[in-house]
Parts: C-alpha cells; sequence; structure tokens
C-alpha cells in the first residue's frame, strides 16, 4: 500500500516537470512576441511627432486630391495638372521628407520591439493603420497604380 502511495506521489511530482518541458519546447516553436506599434520608445517618439508636424501640412494636397496614399503605405503626387509649379515644388517637398520618415518609423518600431527580422511585418501593420486613418474622399492607390478615392 506504501509502495502505490510513493508510485502516484512520484508519477504526479513528475507530470509538471514534463508538461512544464513540452512547454518549453512550444514556446521556442511558437511565435515570436507581438509587436507593438504604440511603443513608447524616444526614437519612435521623434519620428511620429515629426511625421504628425507635417501631417497638418500634407492634408491641403490630400483634401484637394493631389496627393494620395499608395498601397505600400507610402504618399505620391496623383495629380499635378492643376497645380502651380511652387504649390508642386511644395508638394513634392512634403512628399520627400514624409517617406523617408515613414521609412524610419518602420525601422525604429523594429529596433523598439527587438524584431529587427519583422521589419514586412510592421510595414504592413502600419499600412493597414494609415489606411484606416486615411479618411474618406482621400485617394487612394493599388498595387496596379489605378487610383479610387476611399468610401
Amino acid at each position: 500500500m506504501k509502495f502505490k502511495r510513493y508510485a502516484l506521489l512520484f508519477a504526479c511530482l513528475a507530470l509538471p516537470v514534463a508538461a512544464a518541458d513540452s512547454a518549453k519546447d512550444s514556446a521556442k516553436d511558437a511565435a515570436k512576441p507581438a509587436i507593438n506599434l504604440d511603443i513608447g520608445a524616444p526614437t519612435v517618439i521623434v519620428v511620429k511627432h515629426s511625421l504628425t508636424q507635417r501631417t497638418s501640412r500634407l492634408v491641403r494636397f490630400y483634401e484637394a486630391g493631389e496627393i494620395g496614399l499608395g498601397h505600400d503605405g507610402l504618399i505620391y503626387l496623383r495629380d499635378n495638372s492643376r497645380m502651380s509649379l511652387a504649390k508642386r515644388q511644395i508638394a513634392e517637398k512634403l512628399i520627400d521628407a514624409e517617406n523617408p520618415e515613414r521609412r524610419a518609423l518602420i525601422q525604429a518600431l523594429a529596433d523598439s520591439n527587438h524584431r529587427r527580422d519583422a521589419e514586412p511585418e510592421i510595414w504592413e501593420l502600419m499600412r493597414e493603420r494609415w489606411n484606416k486613418q486615411w479618411k474618406s474622399g482621400w485617394w487612394l492607390r493599388d498595387a496596379q497604380g489605378k487610383w479610387s478615392k476611399k468610401p
């Protein structure tokens, strides 16, 4: 009778250890940690602040349909036929400043999340976020280069 109790006790004690070992193995095989797009790292904050400051100047071009959001998350000059030379130059300078900072934001997010390998995934998540933030009536460009207004 005592032998059965000890055998049962050892069997019970061995179960959590086996479960812990299998949990370690499955943790290695499981997906890497989730990516935090709202991480408060200094580099991310600086880039986001710069992007936010520029947005107020870009909005007038978005609303006029002169600049749109590409399928890749970058912004592009859409229709410059009705723009004066000075206005087109302003739009091009804003685009030339915006797109590199969007790329820098992706790199800063990857670094802050300690996931340099996840840059493509971060691009996709940010592209979706920017698309959701895009207002109705602003222009979107698909992968084939066709422009359409966001409904």
